[in-house]
């Protein structure tokens, strides 16, 4: 865990960049896109549209094919674009390579305190598979982030939807043990928000004063409410977060223009 002090003395700037999906291959595509090139305008956004980012979240699925290449190649496209960055895995990813990607660094550090707040990350992953679930590591892990948290608020960071969604085929493929998560969180107050990726859409509700928020790939949208697969038109993008010192928290996406790609559905793999 490391602390330090944000760009700005009132807020935090968080910037999560989600479902990247690279591949060991440049310029390979899933479902028709190219996924490095919807990466790379992705992150030109953010320089264009963020200045004085104090965290950069990658919310797992960093890769498709769980390559050292793609994780090489990840670290590399996102250098330098803020003060601060971490990672986690999600069903794509292979723990492996991303240690060996992030050797030497803290890019895999779980706790990272900012201003006054406290940002936990959780490995949601299960290996080989798709659903996610909290190992009792990861529950004892957050568990004592909160205990000694003290004053600050909190935010909570994972791949794999808690709650659900709406969209009728990936009810399975979400946190298989979201009560034992939301038992804990009922104990501290001052959980303020819990993000993650996985659904490759917006979402934003309240749960018991908890905000529950989840954003855009950066490569392929899947449709919001659909009852079976099915990809959506919208274009890449990212979230934004600004964590003010009173535990108030604002929020948005922001999508890149001019990307048009052909839906390939016969990639099959997700």
């Amino acid at each position: 865990m490391r602390a330090s002090t944000p760009a700005s003395a009132d807020a935090v700037l968080l910037v999560q960049l989600t479902d990247s999906h690279l591949f060991a291959g440049a310029h390979d595509r899933l479902l028709g896109m190219d996924t490095e090139d919807s990466l790379a305008r992705v992150i030109e956004l953010v320089r264009q549209e963020q200045q004085g980012i104090d965290l950069m979240l990658a919310s797992g699925d960093l890769s498709q094919d769980g390559s050292l290449d793609s994780y090489q190649r990840f670290r590399e496209m996102t250098d330098g674009l803020a003060l601060h960055s971490r990672w986690f895995a999600g069903n794509h990813d292979l723990l492996p390579s991303m240690r060996e990607a992030t050797a030497g660094s803290d890019l895999l550090e779980p706790v990272i305190d900012l201003g006054n707040w406290r940002i936990i990350l959780l490995d949601s992953s299960i290996e080989g598979a798709v659903p996610g679930h909290f190992s009792e590591d990861q529950l004892e892990l957050l568990e004592q982030a909160l205990q000694s948290a003290g004053r600050r608020h909190v935010l909570i960071s994972f791949h794999h939807h808690p709650v659900s969604i709406g969209c009728r085929w990936m009810e399975p493929i979400g946190i298989r043990n979201p009560d034992a998560l939301f038992a804990l969180l009922a104990r501290f107050p001052q959980v303020k928000a819990v993000l993650w990726g996985h659904i490759h859409q917006e979402f934003d509700q309240v749960r018991e004063g908890v905000r529950l928020l989840a954003s855009p790939s950066t490569c392929v949208q899947f449709a919001p409410g659909s009852e079976d697969f099915q990809v959506d038109h919208e274009a890449p993008g990212y979230r934004w977060l600004r964590l003010h010192a009173d535990g108030e928290l604002e929020t948005g996406v922001s999508r890149v223009t001019g990307i048009d790609f052909e839906i390939d559905y016969s990639v099959k793999g997700y």
